[in-house]
């Protein structure tokens, strides 16, 4: 029994970035499942009020996090996707003076995705873009009998 609890403890999905609790506050979407495999390029500037970000997902039911916030170091005011990705759905949220940007592909989907993020830095304030592409690879499946 002690070996299957520290065998399933190695199986623990860890996230791109922290969506824990910081400093006692916790995250109300901290129940999401990380994606086995996240890695994340960018956001990196692509224009005037263009930036760019590329993730490495796996589809295997988890999310990729990109953590974003406005120059000034508060997160966006108000945020909305389009496009949508075709592969997968995007979820965009504030918490703890960051803009998450979570991109969780169709399970077993294997290929490219890509989306664009409006992100509303206030009232009356230019709005910023992020396109986001999302390079998917479905996960093994084992034929052995």
């Amino acid at each position: 029994m002690m070996t299957t609890g520290i065998l399933l403890a190695g199986c623990d999905n860890k996230p791109a970035v922290n969506l824990g609790g910081i400093g006692g506050t916790p995250n109300p979407y901290n129940y999401m499942k990380a994606s086995g495999q996240c890695q994340v390029t960018g956001p990196t500037a692509a224009g005037k009020d263009t930036r760019t970000a590329s993730m490495q997902v796996r589809s295997d039911d988890g999310y990729c996090a990109i953590e974003t916030r406005v120059s000034a170091g508060h997160p966006y005011a108000s945020f909305g996707v389009s496009p949508a990705p075709e592969h997968g759905k995007a979820f965009i949220y504030n918490y703890n003076d960051h803009t998450y940007v979570t991109y969780t592909p169709n399970t077993a989907y294997s290929g490219a995705d890509r989306f664009r993020v409006v992100l509303i830095t206030g009232e009356k304030q230019p709005r910023e873009y992020m396109d986001v592409t999302a390079n998917v690879t479905a996960p093994a499946v084992s034929t052995a009998k």
